[in-house]
This record gives C-alpha cells, structure tokens and sequence, in this order.
C-alpha cells in the first residue's frame, strides 16, 4: 500500500505544475455526449416518483387539500389536532392560511419553500441543457434526433413548472399587470450588487407566453423525434393536452379547440369503464388514456376517512349517479365515521405509479373542446364530445343536448 501512495504521490509532482495546478472540479462532470444530458433531464428535470407516507409539502403536493372537494373527519376544529404530522405540515394549505407553514396552534412555523426552491432549481438545469446541448457533437443521425427529443423534453419541463408556479404564487390570468412570478431562462447566475433583489415578479400574461411558446416547440420538437417510452417522458401528445389546458385558462377559447382537435385527430383512446372496475385501481400504468405522470403519489395514507384524517366531500359523493356512474367506485364509506374515502382510483402501492397531481389524460381533452367549443357557440360540437367521455363513464347513458350557460355548466360539471 505504502509503495502505491508513494507512487500517486511521485506521478504528481512529474506531470508537471501547469497540468497539476489546473482548475477542475471534483464534484461536477462536463457533458460532452448528448446521453448525458438525457441522464441529467432524467435526475434533475423530471419530478421523482415516489410512494409518500403521508401528502408531502414538496412538489405541490399539498395541492389536492386545498380542493373544496376535500373535507377533514371529526367535529370543526378537532380533527386537524388529531392528523398525525398533518396538524403540523398541512393544516395551513389545506384552510388556505396567510402563513401555510403555520401549525393550527400558532405557535409553530415550518419553512414553506421546498416547492418554489426546487421548480426554480429545476427550471435552472432546463435552461443549461438548452443552452449547451446545441453545442454537443453528434456523431449519427440517431443521436441528433436524441438531441431533438431532449429538448423537447426541456421546453415541456420548463412550461409544466412555471404554469404551476404561476397558479401558486400569481393572480389568475388576465391581460393587465397582475404580477406572477419571477421569469428566468438564462443558464448563468445572475447578481446585481446594487438591486436588494436578484429578480423581481414577471407579468402573469408574460408567463403565459413563455408557457405557450415552450409548449409549442415541445409540440414541435416531440413531432420531429417521437418518445419511444411516453408515459413518464413528456411526449407530443402530453404537450397538445397541457397547451389547451393553458389556452382555456387564458379564455382564448379558438387555440384551445385548435390544439384539442389536433390532439384528438391521432389519440382518441378513451378507457371505457365498466362493473369490473369495481374492484381494481383506475388510474394506473396500464389504463390506456394516461398519457403523461411525473412526481409522487401523496395518497398512499390520505383520504381514508379515519378520525384526524382527510375524506371526500359528500357534495362532490353527490354528484355522481349512484346507480349508474362507474366513477362512483373511486369512493368508498369508512365503517367506523361514515365519512368517504379515496378508494380504487390511484395505484398507492407500485412505483413507478400514476402521480395524483402530475398527470395527464386523454379524457381532459375531451373535457377541454367541449368547453372551448361551448364557450365558442358551437353547441353541437360541445354536445359531441361530452356526450364520448360520459358514454365511456356511465352506463346505459341516455345524452341531453344543452346549449347556453346550462352546456358550460355541465362541462365544467
């Protein structure tokens, strides 16, 4: 051992001080092929798909406590001190609290950063990759449509992430100057010493046209290098669906049926529910209208229903038919409370699994030309295509046409 160390120590000092003073770094690694990019995108872009113990505070996955449609068990006031870890981490998101890092006591503050903290850091490896990887050599003509492929990933990575923290920490869309959130898509660190901030807030419809335009060229690049394993890599398709989503929060009704017609023209693949999906997951790998998920799945112990814990609504339970709505198999009564509970509809036990946040499906673009159609005048076209996803959900379902506010209400319904 002792000759070995002598024998490093030897080979330094005879390879000459310039090679031997030089700078590098023993932490980070220069990409020089385009796989290492992808494998980057993969680590540091992508959100990770993990089973919680409980709804997490990191990657918004407090969202879903924040939904009207969800409700807590036990008499107002008690329940939120019997959740265990939940009283602490969740009781601000979920009564929409100034402080959401606020315990319902008061007398605790928890940091609330973990999501803004990491979309940003993530958003940051989008914006070197798309900086450095047009600079890469390729040597085949596959490479180069690996190239294509990688940033169309980018450009849908960094759409995802910025819509969701503009819905966070920003207005609802309009075209004044509501401000969202800081806009930034150089690869550099930027610093003024003289300005107390490093970035101030983006227009919320300057964020917007980011959206879109990332959006658009993932379409496009995804178009011209097809994902070979689409259902936990954004794909052309998972970029059509989440462009009309965003177009109809802009209430640009006409590209958000634009975009919903291209996208249904090549992938209507509807899962038709039936009696056998009383008692297995819906949404799964294996149901045929996923067609994106990223990020955790945070009901592996929410939503049971139990004393201190979270339940569905009995308004949203309602809502259902409760003869012959499939859909009413995704709730289920808690024996000791009576309060509902998540059943059947998300895969809490296998990972890599369906996200109960990040995903997208193709029954959302349905839902989405029928609203933008509807709000568009065009009742027989809205009629059509919720008339397609309610015939996939409901038995022996017996279509009214409706036109007017009563067609935007069912379909927002």
């Amino acid at each position: 051992m002792k000759k070995l160390i002598y024998g490093i120590i030897i080979a330094l000092f005879c390879s000459g001080c310039d090679d031997f003073l030089k700078e590098y770094s023993q932490s980070q690694t220069v990409a020089k092929e385009v796989s290492h990019f992808d494998e980057v995108l993969l680590g540091d872009g992508y959100l990770p798909a993990q089973n919680r113990a409980y709804i997490s505070t990191d990657h918004a996955g407090f969202l879903n406590v924040m939904d009207d449609d969800v409700t807590t068990v036990g008499s107002p006031g008690l329940a939120v001190f019997f959740w265990p870890n939940c009283g602490v981490n969740l009781f601000g998101y979920y009564a929409w609290q100034l402080e959401v890092g606020r315990n319902p006591t008061g007398d605790m503050l928890r940091d609330d950063s973990q999501t803004w903290l990491d979309f940003y850091r993530r958003i940051n490896v989008m914006n070197v990759i798309l900086k450095e990887i047009d600079d890469i050599s390729v040597n085949s003509p596959s490479e180069e449509l690996d190239r294509i492929r990688v940033k169309g990933e980018c450009h849908f990575i960094r759409a995802s992430l910025y819509f969701t923290l503009v819905n966070l920490y920003g207005k609802a869309y309009n075209k004044a100057t509501d401000y969202g959130v800081p806009l930034k898509l150089t690869e550099y660190v930027e610093h003024d010493k003289d300005h107390k901030t490093q970035f101030e807030r983006t227009p919320v419809a300057k964020i917007y046209e980011q959206i879109v335009t990332d959006l658009k060229a993932a379409v496009n690049y995804l178009t011209e290098s097809p994902q070979k394993r689409p259902l936990h890599r954004a794909s052309k398709e998972a970029a059509q669906l989440l462009l009309s989503r965003v177009y109809l929060y802009m209430q640009d009704w006409h590209n958000a049926a634009l975009i919903a017609e291209e996208l249904l023209k090549e992938d209507t693949r509807l899962y038709y529910m039936s009696a056998r999906d009383s008692a297995r997951v819906f949404l799964s790998e294996d149901n045929t209208e996923v067609l994106f998920s990223q990020g955790s799945m945070n009901f592996y112990n929410g939503m049971t229903g139990n004393r201190g814990d979270f339940a569905v609504s009995d308004s949203l339970v309602q809502l259902y038919d409760q003869e012959n709505d499939y859909r009413r198999y995704f709730f289920g009564k808690n024996q000791s409370t009576s309060a509902n509970s998540l059943q059947w509809k998300y895969d809490t036990i296998a990972v890599p699994h369906v996200s109960d946040i990040y995903t997208l499906r193709i029954a959302e673009g349905y839902l989405n030309l029928a609203e933008a159609y509807a709000m568009e005048d065009n009742s027989q076209g809205a009629n059509q295509y919720l008339r397609l996803l309610r015939e996939s959900r409901i038995r022996n379902y017996v279509h009214t046409n409706y036109t007017g506010e009563k067609l935007v209400e069912e379909i927002r319904l």
